[in-house]
């Protein structure tokens, strides 16, 4: 009787020892697949960052030029107005 109550141990320990061994397979999987992920989105981000920056950058250019074109309209605004002053 006692040793069919260590086979059977035996055995339930070896099962619990192999369902351990396949978690940590598992677990091992599950960490490569999220690494994997986490380059994605490291690349994603510095790509994202990149187009970010041409875009604030060509906001800045586009200001720039609205800001000019501006200051030419104001100046022959006035140039008009002091025309028809004049008259």
């Amino acid at each position: 009787m006692l040793i069919f109550a260590l086979i059977c141990l035996s055995l339930s320990l070896t099962g619990v020892a192999g369902m351990q061994f396949f978690y940590l397979l598992y677990l091992e999987r599950v960490g490569k697949e999220y690494k994997k992920r986490v380059r994605e989105l490291e690349k994603t981000c510095f790509s994202l960052s990149n187009r970010l920056e041409r875009a604030e950058n060509m906001i800045r250019l586009r200001s720039r030029s609205v800001e000019e074109t501006d200051e030419e309209f104001t100046s022959d605004e006035e140039v008009w107005a002091d025309i028809i002053d004049d008259r």
